[in-house]
């Protein structure tokens, strides 16, 4: 029985509903019950039990996924939330349900993942996976040798200091950078603690997919693209310890010799 029983997160996120992290979300908003009861985090179910979220049945899905490339627009939100103005799932109007994978700032443009496939979500955005994103970024004054040094280096921002990544000057006031992380607007961050401001930020790759799609359209995956993708992912561990620090080994204490003069003066 153990074999079929799995975790409420994933199941949610399975149906289509939402991404994993937004079913944890709303488990922890106690929104989604199972047979009756409010369901906790780290709940687990089997086919045979009745999940709802806000009252309303939630019935695993078969169907074939759908992922998506999207060109995001300048002022977008990328939200799921349908009362956000301007929410990135009304704008593209899909016939499914989906959710973006990750974010882009409302001020910025650019790749982004659409999908129904909440498994997919969490391997991706494990910040522990180091998968590559890559922008192209313009600022309000031209770039110096020692500013891509710096950057490419990494900036104090948000209480850690970056990691080391790779940048490029492609133009004069334009740079290029490949991150494997997401700190929250991060790019615009380390810029400004080096005294620059960002004017256009663009989005132009997520791992194996670049941007080909004019702004505001969007295409469906190549299933060599799918394949290519989920075997870059496929080492990256789908679970919520996978964000966590591992645990360090205790060291093994030393071997005491008991006929040691320091030994004997602390036990004396």
């Amino acid at each position: 029985m153990e074999e079929n029983l799995k975790r409420l997160n994933k199941f949610i996120g399975e149906t289509g509903f939402c991404s994993r992290r937004e079913a944890d979300k709303l488990i922890d908003e106690k929104r989604v019950t199972v047979n009756g009861s409010v369901a906790e985090m780290g709940t687990k179910v089997s086919p045979d039990d009745e999940v709802r979220i806000d009252g309303k049945l939630i019935v695993e899905k078969h169907e074939k996924m759908v992922y998506l490339a999207f060109n995001k627009p300048v002022g977008i939100e990328c939200t799921t939330n349908l009362e956000v103005r301007n929410n990135i799932v009304d704008y593209i109007n899909y016939p499914k349900r989906i959710f973006p994978i990750g974010r882009l700032d409302k001020a910025s443009e650019g790749l982004i993942f659409m999908t129904n496939d909440g498994d997919i979500v969490n391997k991706i955005l494990r910040a522990r996976n180091n998968h590559e994103k890559e922008y192209t970024v313009t600022v309000n004054k031209p770039i110096t040798e020692r500013f891509i040094q710096r950057m490419g280096n990494g900036v104090p921002i948000l209480d850690t200091v970056t990691r080391k990544c790779k940048v490029e000057q492609i133009s004069k006031n334009t740079f290029k950078i490949i991150l494997t992380q997401g700190l929250n607007r991060q790019i615009r961050r380390m810029c400004e603690y080096l005294g620059y401001e960002v004017t256009a930020l663009k989005r132009i790759r997520i791992i194996n997919i670049s941007l080909d799609v004019p702004v505001g359209r969007y295409r469906d995956l190549t299933d060599a693209e799918i394949k290519e993708l989920n075997q870059l992912i496929a080492p990256s561990s789908k679970t919520e310890e996978a964000s966590l620090p591992k645990p360090e080994t205790p060291r093994r204490s030393a071997t005491i010799n008991r006929n040691d003069p320091k030994f004997r003066r602390r036990n004396n």
